[in-house]
C-alpha cells in the first residue's frame, strides 16, 4: 500500500495573504494593478533597509586605515559588531599595512569562532608576504596553530613560497616538521622551489633530501624536478643515480628530457676525465632521444674532443654549430682555444684569437668580444711555446683593451717565468701583488711556495707559508686554511682552523671537507671526527663522500656504534649515499663481527634499485672471508655465478 501524502497545515491567522497569492500573480495583468503597486512598494522597503544596514566599505577602510590604536579601531567598528567572517576577510583584503590587519584581527578574532579564521589569516599571510614581512609572516602562521586554527596547504605554500624567494632555505625546511604535523603535503611547485634554493645555496645533499621526500610523499615530479634532482645528484657524484633518472625514471613518467637533463651528466664525466663516456652520451642524445643539444653541452662537448686529441672532431664540431641554430659564445671559443692549444696547434689558435680581436673592433653586434679567460688561454698557449716576452705583452693588451688581468693571469705569468729561470723577475711580480692588495687566491700563492721550493728556497717558501696565518696580512681565514690544506701542511692547517672555530671565522663546508681530507690522508682520524663535529654544528648536511671519510674515521678509532648511528641519522634525514657508503657500513658491521645486523642490511640494500648488487655481494662475500666464515663466503659467490640477476648498468 503506498504511503499516504503528507497532509499541508491548515491555514493560520498568521499568514500574509497578499504575498502568498503574489505567488499566482498574472505577470499579463498592467502595471497599474493594486497587487502590482503593493510588491513595488514593499520591495523598495526592503532595498532601502539594506541599505541601512550594508557598511559603506571605502569609508570604512578609510577610517581603519587613518586609526591611531585599538580604541580608534574599535569605534570605527562599532556600529557594524558583531562582524561577519565575509566583512572581515572584505576588511583584510583591502587594508594595504598587512600589521594593521594584524590589529583589526586581534580585535575581531575574540568574536568568531576558530573555524571562521583561516581565511582571514591566510589573506594576512599572503599580504605580509607580498609585502616582504617574512617575519611576520612566519609569527602569523605560528599564531595560528596556537589558536587551534587549522593551516591548510595554502597557508604553508604562501609562506614557504615567500621565504625560498627571498633565500631563507633553512628558516623555510623549519616549516616541514609542522606540515607533517597537520597532514598538509607540500605540492610539486614547493618542492621543486625548495631544491632549486638548495642547489642555488650549493646544498646538493639538501636537494636530494628533498627530492627523496617529494617521491616518497606520492607527487609525481615533472621535468623541472627532475633536472634539479639530476643535477643534485651530479654534484654529489653519484652518476650513476644521475644516469637512471635520465634513461629510466624520466621515460618511465613520460617526460621527455630536454638539453638540461644531459648537461649535468656530461658536464660531471668531464669532470671525472671519462671523457669518452661523455661523447657517447651526446651521441646517444642526438641520435636515440632526439634532443637538439644547447650552448652548454656544445661546450662540455667541445673541450671532451679537446682531452681526447680529437682535435679535427672538436673543429669540425664548432664550425658547425652555427647550422643547428646555437651560435658559439666567448666559452665556446675558449674552449676551441684551449683544445688547440692543447693539441700543440698553435697557428689555428691563435688565428682564432685573431678572429676574436677583429670582429671586436668591428663593432659587429654579433661578434664575440674576448674577455680575461681568453687571454688567459693565450698567454699560457704562448707559455707552452716558450714565449715568455710575448705572454708578458699580452697583459699589458689586455689591460689596453680594458680587461684587467686576474689571479689566474698573474699565476700563469708567475709560472712561464719560473719555467724560462726568471725566478727574480717572478718574486719581484708577486711582491708587487701583494703590496698593491690584488686579490690572492689559492692558486697564486700555491704556484709562489712550489716555485720557491723547487728553486731551494725554502725559507722563502716557509716565509710565505707563516703569512697566512697573520691575518694583518689580509687574506681571508678561509682561502689561508685551503691553501694550507691543499699544500699539505697538516700542523699549519690545524692550528689556523682550530683558531678560525673559535671566533666563528668558519662558514663554508668545503674548508671542513678539506681539512677532514688532510686529517684522514695523514692517518689523525680523530681530528677527522672533530672537524665532522664542528661541521654539523653548523647546520651543514653532509655529502656522501664526507660521511664516507667520518665513518671510515670511527671505524679506524674502533667506534663502531657512532659509524652506526651516524648511518642511520643520515639516512632518516634523506642523505643520498653512494655505494661507498653502505659497502663501508657492511664492512664495520664485519669488523665487529655482528652478523645478524650484517644480514639484515644486506637483505634491505638487495631491494634498493640505486645499488650494484652484484658488488654488494661480492662485498658481502669479502666480509665473511675476513672473518674467516669461509663457508658462508662460497655460499654467496656461488649465488652469484650461477644467477642471471645482476646485470647493472655502467658507464662505457
Amino acid at each position: 500500500m503506498p504511503p499516504t501524502a503528507a497532509t499541508l497545515p491548515p491555514p493560520t491567522s498568521h499568514s500574509r495573504v497578499p504575498a502568498a497569492k503574489s505567488i499566482w500573480l498574472n505577470p499579463n495583468l498592467p502595471s497599474s494593478h493594486p497587487l502590482h503597486r503593493h510588491k513595488s512598494a514593499e520591495l523598495q522597503r526592503q532595498q532601502k533597509q539594506q541599505q541601512d544596514h550594508a557598511p559603506d566599505i571605502p569609508a570604512l577602510v578609510e577610517a581603519l586605515s587613518a586609526a591611531r590604536g585599538a580604541p580608534d579601531l574599535a569605534s570605527a567598528l562599532s556600529s557594524h559588531r558583531p562582524v561577519s567572517p565575509r566583512l572581515l576577510c572584505t576588511l583584510l583584503s583591502r587594508l594595504p599595512d598587512p600589521r594593521r590587519g594584524v590589529a583589526l584581527l586581534d580585535l575581531l578574532g575574540p568574536d568568531l569562532p576558530a573555524s571562521a579564521l583561516l581565511v582571514p589569516y591566510n589573506l594576512l599571510l599572503r599580504a605580509a608576504s607580498r609585502a616582504g614581512q617574512l617575519r611576520l609572516a612566519s609569527g602569523l602562521l605560528l599564531e595560528m596553530r596556537h589558536r587551534g586554527v587549522a593551516a591548510d596547504a595554502f597557508s604553508y605554500s604562501t609562506l614557504l613560497a615567500a621565504l625560498t624567494r627571498a633565500g631563507h632555505l633553512d628558516h623555510a625546511l623549519t616549516f616541514l616538521p609542522l606540515m607533517e604535523a597537520d597532514a598538509v603535503s607540500p605540492d610539486l611547485v614547493l618542492f621543486s622551489n625548495l631544491i632549486h634554493l638548495a642547489l642555488r645555496g650549493g646544498d646538493a645533499p639538501r636537494a636530494l633530501a628533498l627530492f627523496s621526500r617529494l617521491r616518497a610523499a606520492g607527487i609525481r615530479p615533472d621535468l623541472k624536478a627532475y633536472n634539479a634532482a639530476i643535477a643534485a645528484y651530479c654534484k654529489s657524484d653519484l652518476l650513476r643515480d644521475a644516469k637512471r633518472l635520465l634513461l629510466h625514471d624520466i621515460p618511465a613518467d613520460g617526460v621527455a628530457p630536454d638539453a638540461e637533463s644531459y648537461s649535468p651528466i656530461l658536464a660531471a664525466l668531464a669532470r671525472r676525465g671519462r671523457h669518452l663516456a661523455a661523447v657517447s652520451l651526446f651521441s646517444h642524445m642526438r641520435a636515440v632521444a632526439r634532443v637538439k643539444p644547447d650552448l652548454s653541452v656544445f661546450n662540455i662537448v667541445l673541450n671532451a674532443y679537446g682531452q681526447l686529441d680529437l682535435a679535427r672532431e672538436a673543429d669540425r664540431l664548432f664550425w658547425s654549430m652555427r647550422r643547428t641554430g646555437v651560435p658559439p659564445s666567448v666559452v665556446t671559443y675558449n674552449t676551441m682555444l684551449r683544445v688547440y692549444g692543447d693539441a700543440g696547434l698553435f697557428g689555428e689558435a691563435v688565428h682564432l684569437f685573431g678572429l676574436m680581436c677583429s670582429s671586436a673592433s668591428d663593432g659587429n653586434g654579433s661578434s664575440v668580444k674576448p674577455n680575461v679567460v681568453t687571454y688567459n688561454t693565450i698567454i699560457s698557449i704562448h707559455g707552452k711555446s716558450l714565449e715568455d716576452e710575448k705572454a708578458g705583452s699580452l697583459v699589458r693588451d689586455m689591460q689596453a683593451n680594458g680587461i684587467q688581468p686576474n689571479a689566474v693571469t698573474y699565476s700563469t705569468i708567475l709560472s712561464i717565468w719560473v719555467k724560462a729561470g726568471k725566478l727574480d723577475r717572478a718574486a719581484k711580480l708577486f711582491e708587487k701583488l701583494l703590496e698593491s692588495g690584488t686579490e690572492i687566491d689559492p692558486v697564486l700563492y700555491q704556484t709562489m711556495v712550489v716555485a720557491y721550493e723547487r728553486a731551494g728556497l725554502v725559507s722563502q717558501a716557509k716565509r710565505l707559508l707563516r703569512e697566512l696565518k697573520d691575518p694583518a696580512e689580509g687574506i681571508p681565514t678561509e682561502t689561508a686554511i685551503s691553501i694550507l690544506a691543499n699544500a699539505g701542511r697538516v700542523e699549519e692547517a690545524a692550528w689556523l682552523f682550530r683558531r678560525a672555530v673559535n671566533t666563528g671565522e668558519v662558514r663554508d663546508p668545503s674548508v671542513h671537507r678539506a681539512m677532514m681530507d688532510l686529517f684522514a690522508k695523514n692517518r689523525r682520524h680523530r681530528s677527522v671526527v672533530e672537524v665532522f663535529d664542528e661541521m654539523r654544528k653548523l647546520g651543514h648536511l653532509p655529502d656522501s663522500e664526507t660521511i664516507a671519510t667520518a665513518m671510515n674515521a670511527y671505524g679506524k678509532l674502533k667506534e663502531f656504534d657512532k659509524a652506526a648511528m651516524l648511518y642511520r641519522a643520515s639516512r632518516e634525514e634523506g642523505c643520498v649515499f653512494s655505494d661507498r657508503v653502505h659497502f663501508q657500513m657492511l664492512s664495520l658491521l664485519g669488523a665487529q663481527k655482528d652478523f645478524e645486523a650484517l644480514e639484515s642490511l644486506v637483505s634491505e640494500l638487495s631491494h634498493d634499485p640505486s645499488i650494484d648488487k652484484r658488488e654488494l655481494y661480492l662485498v658481502a662475500a669479502g666480509v665473511y672471508e675476513r672473518a674467516y666464515k669461509f663457508d658462508e663466503a662460497a655460499q654467496i659467490i656461488s649465488q652469484i655465478r650461477s644467477s642471471n640477476d645482476f646485470q647493472v648498468q655502467k658507464f662505457r
